[in-house]
């Protein structure tokens, strides 16, 4: 059975860091590009990163360009994202995701993880 299981995600101030997991089952993750939604209450889901399955290349929103790092282990089948400087406009529903390759929009993608909650508090 294909999965994709988030973890990782909290409350924190803003300011602070977290770091997002995301465990693949089910297939190899690596084979796929890797990426990284959110959405927040009211709002549209957002991307906000990919890891590219060619060559590594990674890409991200413009609003967590510089704060966010992703990156992959796939001895473990897993994908992360490193948050630090967290902001309150940050608080969402995370998401990883598997697609054949980067793409901004979430049709993109053929798998989907249940989401974890990130809230930074001001």
């Amino acid at each position: 059975e294909v999965q994709l299981v988030e973890s990782g995600g909290g409350l924190v101030r803003a300011g602070g860091s977290l770091r997002l997991s995301c465990a693949a089952s089910g297939f190899t993750f690596d084979d796929y590009a890797r990426g990284w939604f959110r959405q927040a209450p009211g709002k549209e889901r957002e991307w906000v990163s990919c890891i590219s399955s060619s060559d590594g290349t990674t890409y991200y929103a413009d609003s967590v360009k510089g704060r966010f790092t992703i990156s992959s282990d796939n001895a473990k089948n897993t994908a992360y994202l490193q948050m630090n400087s967290l902001k309150p406009e940050d608080t969402a529903v995370y998401y990883c995701a598997a697609g054949s390759k980067c793409s901004w929009y979430s049709d993109g993608y053929h798998y989907w993880g249940q989401g974890t909650q990130v809230t930074v508090s001001s």
